[in-house]
């Protein structure tokens, strides 16, 4: 009898390690971050560095905690007058060094193992402005690993952010934006 109890308890005990929250960790050596804005003659894409970020998730009950921070500072095109024009007059980077995303829920389901397609919420801070924010992942885990693509748009003048526009060149009002990650993908330590 006490070792039957003795397993049960065990059991229960080693249960949150399989079931409970798991966490990601993001580095700028396995994120990668691009954007693409459109204008009237071509598209643009852009890439930003990753700072840091931790992101943890409870597939049972879709609570999601955690934060991701993205260096303003970082962002190029590959065009310098243009880039100088979005680091002083749009995103005013010297001034606003991060943008930073907190996640608070999954919507969806998180396959584990296997391919999932869900929405993280949370709260995207650009610009001195916290926003509601919902993104698209697509993700698929196997063997203690995730790899995620995330996509979200930014709608930047909606945001108080300067359009770059002239009057030759229209930009869009939005710019979309494009995460790449493949991490490990473990249970949280109790």
């Amino acid at each position: 009898m006490k070792i039957r109890y003795s397993f049960f308890l065990l059991a229960a005990l080693a249960a949150p390690a399989f079931c409970g929250e798991y966490t990601l960790q993001l580095t700028p050596d396995n994120t990668k971050i691009q954007w693409t804005l459109s204008d009237v003659l071509h598209t643009i894409h852009g890439t930003f560095e990753l700072k840091r970020g931790s992101v943890k998730f409870d597939p049972d009950s879709g609570e999601a905690a955690g934060e991701v921070v993205v260096d303003t500072t970082s962002g190029e095109s590959g065009g310098g007058a243009r880039d100088s024009r979005m680091h002083n007059s749009v995103l005013e980077s010297l001034k606003y060094p991060e943008a930073v995303f907190t996640p608070d829920r999954m919507e969806g389901k998180l396959a584990m193992p296997g391919t999932s397609n869900f929405k993280l919420h949370g709260m995207f801070r650009i610009h001195g402005v916290n926003h509601e924010m919902t993104m698209d992942v697509q993700s698929e885990v196997a063997l203690g690993r995730i790899t995620a693509e995330i996509t979200f748009d930014v709608p930047y003048v909606a945001w108080g952010m300067r359009n770059p526009s002239t009057l030759l060149l229209k930009v869009g009002k939005k710019v979309q934006m494009a995460i790449h990650t493949e991490a490990a993908f473990e249970p949280s330590s109790p």
